[in-house]
């Protein structure tokens, strides 16, 4: 049976790391702390979907407000492990947020997908999502 946590503690999503590497693979576990310790302040937080006490599905997630769009929660590197893809889990973790933001009050649910992830781009196609402009990006440091 599955189900669905949210993590709110460093504690809690640091136990997610494996999970993390998925999308990340470089990352160390030092490094993931540190962005933590940037982002919970700012009231970052993750679900999780849980089978068997073992995380299969991850995202972060964020409610803030924008000019553009009023209230938002924005939905964080949304992450299924590798065996567990095409299983109805990313679904699981969208539907779980668009009633997060329901209950906020938010006016719109936003991402980032990577432009070469098509992948990702067709699951936020058919959940609803529509690219509505670029996001820019300018690397300050390599």
């Amino acid at each position: 049976m599955l189900q669905i946590v949210e993590l709110i503690t460093k504690k809690q999503m640091l136990e997610q790391f494996h999970v993390i590497q998925q999308m990340y693979p470089d990352y160390t576990l030092q490094k993931y702390e540190s962005l933590l310790d940037e982002m919970l302040p700012l009231q970052y937080k993750q679900v999780a979907v849980i089978e068997k006490d073992i995380c299969i599905g991850l995202a972060g997630f964020w409610i803030a407000t924008k000019l553009w769009s009023g209230k938002y929660l924005e939905l964080d590197n949304v992450i299924v492990h590798s065996s567990h893809r095409s299983k109805g889990i990313g679904e699981l973790i969208v539907k779980y947020l668009n009633q997060k933001a329901a209950e906020n009050d938010c006016n719109v649910l936003v991402l980032d997908a990577y432009t070469s992830n098509y992948r990702a781009q067709k699951f936020f196609f058919n959940h609803g999502f529509v690219p509505q402009g670029f996001h820019f990006v300018k690397h300050l440091k390599k």
